[in-house]
Order: structure tokens, then sequence, then C-alpha cells
């Protein structure tokens, strides 16, 4: 095997094995990798999002998240109204139980990401990584997803920025947003 082949099977076994942990840590609360995911896009919007906004964002889910909406709807930690702008567009938004959720969820998450911290390479190497990634997934649905939601709490992201901000934002380890 040589070593771009052994790349990508490591970039996809560290991905199913972070699935499987983040799996974990969110289902004493009653939710999947996915739904948090969506709790999360929700927690952090300026305002009540659309179906098609909110899918823009996953990257958990590449189409329409209406089967994951759904279930948090059912759940009772979303609710829906009909957009006074557009009728034909349904608003959604955190009810009070889904931002005490979506809170728990980040807070669980955070905690998962320190973890992640304490065995991410020292100095610049995170930073080559995570560029090296985000070129990679670039022009795909989930990288455009991903530059959504980094241009909504990173201004550089807009201008498509690859090494992310001097300031440490999401997805940047903790232990070097100490330094």
């Amino acid at each position: 095997m040589d070593v771009v082949e052994e790349l990508r099977y490591l970039v996809l076994a560290a991905q199913r094995e972070g699935a499987r942990a983040l799996a974990d840590v969110l289902r004493p609360l009653g939710l999947t990798p996915a739904q948090g995911e969506v709790l999360a896009v929700m927690r952090t919007a300026d305002a009540a999002l659309s179906l098609r906004e909110i899918g823009e964002r996953l990257v958990c889910e590449t189409g329409s998240p209406s089967r994951l909406v759904t279930s948090l709807v059912a759940a009772g930690l979303i609710d829906g109204a009909r957009d006074p702008a557009d009728g034909r567009v349904t608003r959604l938004s955190l009810t009070a139980a889904g931002r005490q959720v979506a809170a728990r969820a980040h807070a669980a998450e955070q905690d998962f990401h320190r973890g992640l911290a304490a065995v991410l390479p020292e100095g610049d190497a995170l930073d080559v990584v995570v560029g090296f990634l985000r070129e990679i997934v670039a022009a795909s649905p989930s990288g455009r997803a991903l530059s959504r939601r980094r241009a909504e709490v990173e201004p550089a992201a807009a201008a498509g920025a690859v090494d992310g901000p001097a300031e440490p934002g999401p997805g940047r380890s903790p232990r070097r947003a100490g330094r």
C-alpha cells in the first residue's frame, strides 16, 4: 500500500471512529450525531431557518434534511411557522427544550473536542492538516456546508481563506487557542 492510499484509509478510519465516539457522547441526550449537527446549526443561527437553509449547512446529509428535522420536531426540539413573506416556506427554530438539549449537546461536543485536541500535533502541523482537508472537500457539498458555517463565525472564511483565522475559531484546537 502506498502512502497516499494509506492516507485515504486513515482519513476514512478516523472519520468512522470519530463518528462512533461522537455517537457515544450524544446517546445519553437521545441524539444521533446527525440530529446533533442539526441542533448545532440551529443553535448558532441568527434567525429561524428554512429546511433548505439547514440543509445547506449540514455535512451529515447532503440532500434534504427533512427526515432529520421531522424526528426533532416529533421530539419537541424544533418548531416551525410559516414565513410571513413566503407562505410556501416554513421557518424552523429551536423550542425551549431544543435550546436546552442543544446547549447540553454543545457542552458534550466541546468535551469531545478537548479530547481530540489532546492528541493533535503541536505547532503548525494542525494548520497544515486542516488546510489539506479543506482543499480535499472544498468543491463538495460537505465542503461548501462547512464554508458556510465557518463564514457565519469567521469573516475571513467568507473570503475563502484556507488557513483560518489568526485567533481561534470553530474547528481550531482548544489547546492551540490558549497560545
